[in-house]
């Protein structure tokens, strides 16, 4: 589906865009837009959100992406009440069950292997899917005022893909307290366990996210697409593989010619200029 498709079945949805984007230089803020709905991660929006990246990931003028959320939520994950409709499906809902949580995981992989990371701007309550959605993100910026939960066991629905990237985030006893009580987390709970990067007084989360991707946006794209990926896929393995494998990504790195300039500008004292290659 490419953008236009997206932008009319959104339209077709909500009489507003669920998904918003806006360039501020060379960074993209892709802002949740279905307040009403508490920015729950409907089909049309996972799809919205999915084409932005695949469009965002060929884009070479954007060099770091800020992920936000209109509303009294940042997201109160899958849109339970879509899914539940679908119980009188003559398989009582399977296929589409599978459909929407190969296309969540979809997206929820999409941000891991973009090549710009992706920073979570939480004003709010992020449960669920949407607390998978921020410990997808490369970095995240938390209100104060935010919270944090996967509340599924309360409801019979074990947060099983939100424990994907919660468990891949925070110390395994921490996911597994959130996962097992459904309790909410407070920001600065969720900032000791590692969930977020950083805290700060409401209305500010924002601000301080685009911080991170000015700073980001400054670097070699080249650079940190190579470290990016370098730094997931050597997570997965074993310590001598990943030594092995970081050994053979810096070795490549030190040939491109970013790495040269700015080694190179290290040395004479002064600013680098990039290439991006």
């Amino acid at each position: 589906m490419n953008a236009q498709t997206a932008a009319a079945k959104a339209a077709a949805v909500s009489p507003e865009l669920i998904l918003l984007r806006e360039d501020v230089g060379s960074i993209a803020i892709l802002t949740l837009n279905r307040p009403a709905a508490r920015n729950s991660l409907s089909e049309a929006l996972l799809e919205a959100l999915g084409d932005a990246f695949t469009a965002i990931a060929h884009e070479s003028s954007v060099r770091a992406v800020v992920l936000a959320a209109n509303g009294p939520a940042f997201s109160a994950g899958h849109d339970l009440k879509e899914l539940n409709a679908r119980r009188s499906d003559p398989d009582r809902g399977r296929a589409y069950f599978k459909h929407i949580m190969g296309l969540c995981s979809g997206v929820m992989q999409q941000i891991v292997t973009l090549p710009q990371p992706v920073i979570a701007s939480v004003a709010s309550t992020a449960t669920a899917a949407g607390c998978q959605l921020v410990a997808s993100c490369d970095l995240a910026v938390a209100s104060s005022a935010a919270k944090f939960a996967t509340p599924g066991v309360n409801i019979g629905l074990f947060c099983s893909t939100p424990m994907v990237a919660l468990s891949r985030n925070v110390p395994r006893k921490a996911a597994m307290e959130m996962l097992l009580t459904g309790e909410p987390i407070p920001a600065e709970e969720a900032l000791r366990i590692g969930l977020v990067n950083r805290v700060v007084t409401p209305g500010k989360e924002r601000a301080e996210a685009l911080k991170f991707a000015e700073k980001i946006a400054a670097k070699s794209t080249l650079t940190v697409k190579i470290g990016k990926e370098a730094f997931y896929r050597q997570a997965e393995m074993p310590l001598a593989e990943a030594y092995k494998y970081a050994s053979e990504v810096m070795v490549e790195n030190m040939l491109a010619r970013d790495a040269e300039e700015g080694i190179s500008a290290f040395i004479e004292k002064r600013d680098p200029t990039w290439q991006d290659r």
